[in-house]
């Protein structure tokens, strides 16, 4: 039980005892107290006035002598105003930090049988390109958000949507037949996706090329709307694009060559995903395929027609009228009988379903689909789905380079792969210059330098709220000093040192630690209480749906320990009490760092 909790009842009681009026605990308001005044708590007595028909600091004055009286927790009080600040006893710290040092997973609850089922979608990868800089985002998010659920008790279910299908793979498989010469990742040297990636550029290159070409010779001359009207004609028109819509009919008419080249390109991406979802430490609990499930969608968008929630146009397409909920129309079946996005995310919602008793749908998409969800949701309620309402639409913002946007289709995208061995190649040059990583093997310090790279990735892109939109700098991630993922790692390496260090003269850490009879400094008390607030932590990153909490937690909890061992000796501390003590202060710091750290899907070293 926290400090805290066991106050709030002991002050219940001294209310009933002192006032003979009973209060609910939870009514009780109990804050830290503001460094200005002595004590660690602070009870707000003002709402006590009533019960007490007393002054504010007799109120206070009265409650405090009687917890110093009756508990071994409060060892001083002082009275300011409607304010009672409290002094805790080292033993009541003492044994808050024993709950830490002896729990495994402090701060974690576990998950039973019982417990609701949460499905968390993320990544959401094209076959036609490569992961790029605003997927790593996606995933980094969707893991952290995943363990960040499970370390609150629920059962988590992590899934992904590979969007294999469409006017986009399409171009790819029509650049590689036109341009490709028959290249394969095994005779260019390329992986998959990367190679696969071109063709999607090299269709778009050829695409621009034909549209200034069919584009009228006085273009340059016409208004405004004018070009837009043209432009819009030309594209309609160039012979690239409408070999590219013949072909996703073909294929959505399961022509057998098309659709042999399509499993033959994708099985290509699909391998080249796998390399960079293993570095990234991504890994998920069932993969869906759009191929697999726009015709659930479809059959649901036709269900749907036959019951007049939708209306087909005269062209053919099929269209949602959403105008009673303050939007437009929304397009679900094109007029040619091809699927939208929409189409399967109402199969792939209705399979899921299916497979799983989920209780919470999360999904973790850019903000630029926020209107997509919320129509989804909408559509999924109209057809009847009682979790249509429900869904979460976790909404990030979008991550740039200092250099500015990333364009797939021109090719100025950064790859993930690429900027796993740019960070990676940072780390190391870092590392060198600090001589971080002097008398290891060079095996020790290549996982060691792939650990600090990684870890500055994922922690400066997670620091973040998720909320907003970002820049992700390589150079500035990897600092060992300020509010990076190396300075964590760095304390973390630097705690397991000093515990090294104790083994080798001989100091053992105990099973468990006792009172201490030696005053804790100010130092020791908030490391102890940050400690303690690591549980709620955790559960209010669950309850927002906010991983940058976890990260900030990190930053402050080895910032503080820096402070603290700046000021205070651990193994050149003379008294063998504290001397103990601190090193099990070290060690539950070193822990909870490195749990913390594990909900961002990050690793520490030993070694540092």
């Amino acid at each position: 039980m926290q400090i805290e909790q066991i106050i709030a009842q002991k002050a219940a009681q001294a209310v009933a005892e002192l006032w003979g009026t009973t209060v609910d605990e939870s009514q009780l308001q109990l804050q830290k107290t503001k460094k200005e005044f002595e004590g660690e708590l602070t009870l707000v007595v003002f709402p006590l006035l009533r019960i007490s028909r007393k002054s504010p600091e007799d109120t206070a004055n009265a409650i405090g002598a009687w917890l110093k009286e009756n508990t071994d927790i409060v060892c001083a009080y002082n009275a300011v105003k409607g304010f009672l600040n409290l002094s805790i006893a080292a033993g009541a710290w003492c044994s808050l930090l024993n709950q830490v040092y002896t729990t495994e997973k402090w701060g974690f609850k576990q998950a039973t049988p019982d417990s609701q089922l949460v499905m968390i979608e993320y990544s959401s990868p094209n076959t036609n390109k490569p992961l790029h800089l605003g997927h790593v985002r996606n995933n980094l998010l969707g893991k952290s958000l995943a363990n960040i659920m499970e370390a609150n008790g629920y059962n988590v279910v992590k899934t992904n949507i590979v969007n294999d299908r469409g006017i986009h793979i399409c171009k790819s498989m029509l650049a590689w037949l036109k341009w490709g010469n028959g290249a394969t990742p095994e005779s260019t040297g390329k992986k998959g996706d990367h190679l696969i990636g071109d063709y999607y550029v090299a269709f778009d290159k050829h695409f621009k090329a034909e549209v200034k070409e069919l584009l009228p010779a006085d273009y340059d001359s016409l208004s405004e709307e004018q070009q837009e009207a043209a432009k819009a004609k030309a594209e309609a028109e160039s012979p690239l694009m409408q070999e590219a819509r013949a072909m996703l009919v073909k294929w959505e008419a399961n022509d057998p060559e098309i659709r042999a080249l399509w499993a033959r390109m994708n099985e290509w991406v699909y391998a080249g995903f796998d390399e960079t979802y293993k570095r990234l430490g991504i890994s998920f609990d069932k993969i869906y395929y759009e191929s697999q499930t726009y015709l659930e969608g479809k059959s649901k968008i036709m269900e749907g027609l036959e019951k007049e929630l939708f209306f087909r146009k005269e062209d053919g397409s099929v269209w949602a009228d959403l105008a009673e909920n303050g939007l437009d129309q929304k397009l679900l079946i094109r007029k040619d009988g091809t699927s939208v996005y929409m189409t399967q995310d109402i199969g792939t919602a209705k399979l899921r379903f299916q497979d799983y008793p989920i209780d919470k749908m999360i999904y973790v998409v850019g903000n630029e689909q926020n209107y997509h969800f919320q129509v989804l949701s909408i559509l999924l309620d109209r057809l009847g789905f009682k979790w249509g309402k429900d869904l979460v639409h976790f909404s990030y913002g979008m991550v740039e380079l200092p250099e500015g946007k990333m364009k797939s289709r021109e090719g100025t995208v950064v790859d993930a792969d690429d900027l796993m061995d740019e960070m990676i190649a940072t780390a190391r040059e870092t590392s060198d210059e600090l001589g971080k990583l002097e008398g290891l093997s060079k095996e020790e310090a290549d996982r060691i330098i792939e650990m600090i790279g990684m870890g500055a990735l994922k922690y400066f892109i997670l620091k973040v709220d998720a909320r907003k939109n970002m820049t992700f700098n390589p150079k500035e991630s990897i600092d060992f000093n300020g509010n990076t993922g190396p300075f964590i790692q760095y304390t973390y390496a630097r705690i397991q040192s000093i515990l090294r260090k104790a083994a080798d003269q001989g100091l053992a850490l105990p099973a468990e630690i006792g009172a201490m009879n030696s005053p804790l400094s100010d130092k020791e008390i908030a490391l102890i209480q940050r400690l303690a607030d690591f549980g709620t932590v955790v559960a209010e990153a669950a309850e927002t749906y906010n991983p940058s909490a976890i990260a900030n937690y990190s930053y402050d909890l080895a910032k503080e320990f820096n402070q603290f061992y700046h000021d205070y000796s651990v193994l050149k501390e003379e008294n063998m009490e504290l001397k103990n003590f601190r090193l099990v202060l070290s060690a539950c710091v070193g822990k909870v760092l490195k749990l913390a750290l594990s909900l961002l899907g990050i690793e520490v070293p030993q070694r540092m």
